[in-house]
């Protein structure tokens, strides 16, 4: 069961429900007695592979020419 805290006595002790939450409790914030929020902990985030779109995405031959050539010396000075 989740603890109910009203929001004026949860502003005393934040720092001491983020840790509660983030050990896995629910606490319920309350507004004059009312559910008002919910303080859970953050899901893991999902870990990232490199290259998962590899052979789904083709890139133009206009991509590879246009894109991937060096600036000319003008525009280089220029961004210096």
């Amino acid at each position: 069961m989740s603890d109910v805290i009203n929001l004026h006595a949860a502003k005393t002790q934040l720092s001491r429900l983020v840790d509660r939450a983030h050990a896995g409790e629910e606490i319920i914030l309350a507004k004059a007695g009312v559910p008002y929020a919910r303080l859970v902990p953050l899901a893991a985030p999902a870990p990232r592979h490199l290259g998962f779109l590899a052979g789904q995405v083709e890139l133009g031959a206009d991509f590879e020419q246009e894109s991937l050539r060096p600036l000319a010396e003008e525009l280089l000075r220029a961004w210096e």
